[in-house]
C-alpha cells in the first residue's frame, strides 16, 4: 500500500440525547478536515441536521447508499433510520437512544469487517442507555471485541497529547482489581500499548509500568504484588526485546510523564490512570479501543447531558480522536 493512501474513517453521531451531533458538525466544519482521510458520517439524518442547527453550521454533505461511493467525496453521509426525533429528549437517558447507538456501531463494524472502512471515530455514547438498549457487556470495548471476534488481550487506552495510558483492569469494582493482577495481563497490556504507539507514529515508545500498592509496596512491607507479579512481568517483556520499565510508584510516575520522560503508563486499575489523565487535561483527552483489528477512537468525556443542545460543547477532544483515527487508520493501510 502506498504511503499517500488516505484511510476511510466512519464517524458516528453518538447518543442523540447528548452533545455528539453538535461535536461532529463542529468537527466537519473545520477547513482542513478531509485532507487526511475520506470521511463518512453514519447515522440518522435528522440527528445530523439537529447537530448542525445547534452548532450553527451550514455544511451540506452528499449522501451515499453504498460504501463503494465513499472515495468520490471528501466527506459524505450514509443515512440509517434507527431513531425518531420524538424518541429522544436532551439530557435524558433512554433505551431508544442506546439501541440506536448499538445499531449504528454494529453497522460500522460490519463495514470494517468487509474492509470498507479503515477506522471508526464515534461521538460520545451513554453506557447506561446502551445497556437499556440491549448491551450485554460491561462496556463498549467488550462489545466491540465480541462483535469482531477478538481472542487476544484488549484494553482501553486513554491519551492526552503524547501521553497514553493502558490498564490491567477496567470497569469493575475496585475491590476486585487485585483479581485481575497477573504476569500475563501485565505483559500483554505493556506489549499492546507499545505496538499501538508505534502504529500511532511513535518511533521508539517509552513505556513504564505502575506499581499496585502505595509507594510501590515499600519493599514488600506494604504489599508483595510488585515483587511477586509486576517486576517479573516487566523482566519478561524486556527479555522479549521491549524496552519497558517499572514498576514505578503510582503516586509519582505521572510526574515523570508530565515532564515528558514517558510516552505511556501501564496502570493496574481504572482510576489509577484516569484521575491523572483527566486532571492533566480533561478537555483534550481521547479514548482508544486497544487490541482490536481496526482503530476505534472517541473523546474521553461523556455525553455531557448538562450542556446538551446548548451549542457550547468543546470540539477539541473530538478533533483529537479523529486525528488519531486518521494516523492509525493510515498506518494500518500501509502495513497491510
Amino acid at each position: 500500500m502506498e504511503n499517500n493512501s488516505k484511510p476511510v474513517i466512519a464517524i458516528t453521531l453518538g447518543d442523540a440525547s447528548g452533545i455528539g451531533s453538535e461535536l461532529v458538525a463542529k468537527l466537519l466544519s473545520m477547513n482542513d478536515i478531509g485532507n487526511e482521510a475520506y470521511i463518512v458520517v453514519v447515522g440518522d439524518k435528522w440527528q445530523w441536521e439537529e447537530g448542525k442547527r445547534i452548532a450553527k453550521v451550514t455544511l451540506e454533505l452528499p449522501e451515499i447508499t453504498s460504501f463503494k461511493d465513499i472515495k468520490n467525496h471528501k466527506i459524505c453521509f450514509f443515512e440509517l433510520n434507527t431513531l425518531q426525533p420524538h424518541q429522544k429528549e436532551f439530557s435524558v437517558v433512554s433505551k431508544e437512544c442506546g439501541e440506536s447507538v448499538l445499531n449504528i456501531l454494529s453497522f460500522c463494524m460490519d463495514a470494517a469487517i468487509n474492509k470498507e472502512v479503515d477506522a471508526i471515530c464515534f461521538a460520545p455514547l451513554n453506557k447506561y442507555a446502551m445497556k437499556l438498549g440491549g448491551l450485554q457487556f460491561e462496556d463498549e470495548l467488550h462489545y466491540f471485541a465480541n462483535y469482531l471476534k477478538v481472542d487476544n488481550y484488549f484494553c482501553e487506552f486513554n491519551t492526552l497529547g503524547n501521553l497514553w495510558t493502558s490498564r490491567i483492569s477496567s470497569h469493575i469494582p475496585l475491590k476486585d482489581a487485585h483479581l485481575y493482577l497477573s504476569k500475563e495481563r501485565i505483559k500483554e497490556a505493556s506489549i499492546l500499548i507499545y505496538k499501538a504507539l508505534q502504529q500511532a507514529g511513535f518511533k521508539s515508545p517509552r513505556v513504564a509500568v505502575a506499581a499496585f500498592n502505595p509507594h510501590g509496596g515499600e519493599g514488600g512491607t506494604c504489599g508483595t504484588e510488585e515483587i511477586e507479579i509486576i517486576k517479573p512481568a516487566v523482566d519478561e517483556v524486556q527479555k522479549q526485546g521491549y524496552p519497558i520499565k517499572g514498576p514505578f510508584p503510582a503516586d509519582t510516575i505521572f510526574l515523570k510523564a508530565k515532564a515528558g520522560e514517558i510516552d505511556a503508563v501501564v496502570t493496574m486499575y481504572h482510576d489509577q490512570g484516569q484521575i491523572a489523565i483527566k486532571l492533566l487535561g480533561f478537555s483534550q483527552g481521547v479514548t482508544i479501543q486497544g487490541g482490536l483489528p481496526i482503530p476505534i477512537t472517541t473523546p474521553a468525556h461523556g455525553t455531557a447531558f448538562d450542556i446538551a443542545g446548548q451549542g457550547v460543547a468543546n470540539v477539541t477532544p473530538m478533533r483529537n480522536a479523529f486525528d488519531i483515527a486518521c494516523v492509525m487508520g493510515k498506518n494500518k493501510l500501509i502495513h497491510i
